[in-house]
């Protein structure tokens, strides 16, 4: 049986993600186990220039490389050093993608079983201050040459794996290798300690920077499995790549049911603003209905647009849908259109000049204005989904009050409440907007057993 060789690779490129860049150096140093067996370099063309900061960092520039193989006349040599071979870098998904696109381009089909060094340190030799390749090597003392290009840091990384495999007494590596290792497909900053105890439950995950700044959050009804779908196929657009070399850490919020997730997951996006979450940070009500007393004494009643210090009586996802029923106030109340507006104005001041002669008596105007306004809250109603729970003892409630989505939580499943607020002293309140409330209203509909109504609350 031909023993397993591993083809340790390192590349330069003229930028950070596979689609938009090109390699322009590559290293391939062939190891059976127990030492290096074969080895080969090239500067390559990329076909495009090479940016300064690249040309900084590698000393790599366009003369050096205009003389250089493009990637199509190699790629039948990188195939055949490749083909049967476990592929092995440091932080491997970067090199991979790179490599995995340039053979595609040329109209190779290749995937390979994967070992990253980065990880496999982090498992063998845990409680280093660092593990970049430069950091990793002073710690270990391993010696670099030629540091930033693609020979002189195959070599070191050759050196490292060679350690690495002489001090792995717990088998990390073979385990690493495996097809089914999860943490091959890991970000190379995330540890695997924080996918492991994801649990395969309902929930909503968040993903840290260095920093600990939450930079996604998402809901899942596998936390598990929809987490491992984030670091799964073999996107290289630069977002992605972005996205993952970002993610050093995971936390996570168990839910009794999709729906708890759902607005769980809106509430802490429109809270923390996560750099990566695009959907629902541009979900937002842009009109809302307003009164308003001027100084006359007559109240108004204005649709404009929504801002964040003012509290709206009601919003509206479009100016149509405000001035709807706004008229449909006047014409059931006998409102003086005089005193309406409609969202047409430029400058935000709803008061424009009028006609105001002959005005009606401003206690009977101003008592139609609060019968309107009353009659639009006394519609909304007042209800909570009972469903099941994170665990038999208890069940979930969302809380609907006065039509706004007051919050959620956990009620004990054995206690008949009699006194809405007994169940109302168990909710943790959240902020309402109208995404919120329709899912709400789609799903109470979708399920009216699950659905326990209350009586509007005075407000």
């Amino acid at each position: 049986m031909k023993k397993q060789e591993y083809a340790i690779v390192d590349i330069e490129t003229t930028g950070g993600n596979a689609r938009g860049s090109c390699i322009t150096e590559i290293a391939i140093v062939i190891h059976d186990g127990t030492k290096v067996i074969d080895r080969w370099e090239t500067l390559v063309n990329p076909q495009q220039e090479i940016p300064l900061a690249i040309f900084a960092l590698t000393g790599i520039d366009n003369d050096m490389v205009r003389n250089a193989p493009i990637f199509d006349d190699i790629s039948e040599k990188v195939l055949e050093m490749l083909t049967d071979r476990i592929f092995v870098a440091h932080n491997v998904n970067f090199d991979y993608s790179f490599v995995r696109h340039q053979l595609e381009k040329s109209g190779f089909k290749w995937t390979a079983r994967k070992l990253c060094t980065v990880r496999a340190a982090r498992k063998i030799k845990p409680g280093l201050g660092s593990y970049s390749l430069g950091n990793l090597c002073n710690s270990l003392d391993i010696c670099i040459e030629n540091r930033h290009r693609a020979g002189g840091d195959a070599d070191a990384t050759a050196i490292l794996f060679s350690k690495l495999l002489e001090w792995d007494s717990e088998g990390e590596m073979d385990k690493m290798i495996k097809k089914t290792a999860q943490d091959q497909r890991l970000p190379p900053n995330l540890p695997p300690k924080d996918f492991e105890q994801l649990p395969e439950k309902i929930g909503v995950y968040y993903f840290y920077n260095q920093l600990k700044k939450v930079v996604y959050v998402g809901k899942a009804v596998n936390l598990k499995k929809r987490v491992a779908s984030h670091f799964s196929g073999h996107n290289v657009n630069a977002q992605r790549q972005n996205f993952l070399k970002d993610i050093y850490g995971i936390s996570y919020e168990v839910c009794a049911t999709e729906l708890m997730a759902l607005l769980l997951e809106c509430d802490e996006i429109k809270k923390l603003w996560p750099a990566y979450n695009r959907a629902l940070k541009r979900f937002e009500s842009k009109y809302g209905l307003y009164e308003y007393e001027a100084r006359n004494g007559y109240k108004y009643l204005a649709i404009g647009k929504r801002t964040k210090f003012q509290v709206c009586i009601q919003e509206f996802n479009s100016l149509y849908d405000g001035i709807n029923v706004l008229q449909n106030l006047v014409q059931q109340f006998k409102i003086d259109h005089r005193f309406c507006e409609y969202g047409n104005t430029a400058t935000g001041e709803f008061f424009q000049k009028k006609d105001l002669t002959n005005l009606p008596d401003a206690a009977l105007h101003n008592e139609k204005i609060e019968n309107a306004i009353a009659f639009l809250i006394g519609n909304r109603a007042s209800f909570a989904i009972i469903d099941k729970g994170i665990s038999i003892e208890e069940n979930s409630c969302i809380w609907v009050e006065n039509g706004h989505f007051y919050g959620m939580g956990y009620i004990p499943s054995d206690n008949g409440f009699t006194e809405l607020s007994e169940l109302k002293d168990y909710i943790t309140p959240y902020r309402s907007n109208q995404y919120i409330m329709h899912l709400i209203y789609t799903y109470a509909e979708k399920y009216p057993g699950k659905v326990k109504r209350f009586q509007t609350i005075e407000t």
